[in-house]
């Protein structure tokens, strides 16, 4: 085996890491930060409301930290952790923000019970994608548009939660950068010496054949 061949089957230090592109929350994300810069325009105070920049900021930390998370996952499943962790707190923080406008204003908190909860709930299952819900931006009401938000930021959080618990696994089974690290050279090293061992059994042998084909030959003129 070559060391090509060994790096081709060894443990890698840098992960896979996820696209985050294809991430159905990460596109869940973007369009609930489309949605929140549109709805914080259309429906809150251009000046003096504080409101407007935490919520554009928590809907762009969510996406821009799932990213980062994801980017940074490819050499550090700790650090992917803590930055998706970091998502998640933000996108609490933009649902709560969604729900108090709802309450103080004595709109509508879409339940179970709520006639419209059903045929939201499933759209907004079906569909991730920023082009699925650009089109309503301009039509949806403040009622709509923070209970489509507020359903958004569940749904991002329900699908983080799982797929958190799946790098948590990751890192209890297999360690960090280090580990893996730790394990590839010693794993090198030992291909290294099977090889020489290898390598050395060769050696003797091919020295017995030539001996054993030189007493033949000293046979074979004797005669």
């Amino acid at each position: 085996m070559t060391e090509k061949d060994y790096t081709d089957h060894a443990e890698r230090v840098l992960l896979e890491g996820a696209n985050w592109r294809r991430l159905r929350f990460y596109q869940k994300s973007e369009a609930l930060y489309q949605m929140t810069f549109v709805f914080c325009d259309r429906f809150l105070p251009k000046h003096g409301d504080r409101t407007v920049d935490q919520m554009v900021q928590a809907a762009r930390s969510g996406k821009q930290n799932i990213i980062e998370g994801s980017e940074d996952g490819k050499t550090s499943t700790e650090m992917e952790l803590k930055l998706l962790n970091v998502a998640r707190s933000s996108i609490h923080e933009l649902r709560e923000d969604y729900k108090d406008y709802l309450l103080s204003r004595h709109l509508a908190l879409w339940d179970r019970q709520h006639p419209r909860y059903a045929k939201m709930h499933d759209f907004t299952r079906a569909h991730n994608r920023l082009d699925d819900y650009e089109p309503y931006f301009a039509k949806w009401t403040a009622e709509e548009m923070a209970n489509i938000g507020y359903t958004l930021c569940c749904q991002i959080d329900v699908m983080m939660n799982g797929y958190l618990a799946t790098l948590e696994e990751r890192f209890r089974t297999e360690g960090g950068m280090k580990e893996r690290m730790y394990r590839v050279r010693t794993g090198y090293r030992a291909e290294q010496d099977r090889q020489m061992r290898e390598m050395e059994a060769t050696i003797k042998w091919q020295a017995e054949r030539i001996k054993e084909l030189e007493a033949e030959l000293k046979r074979m003129r004797g005669e």
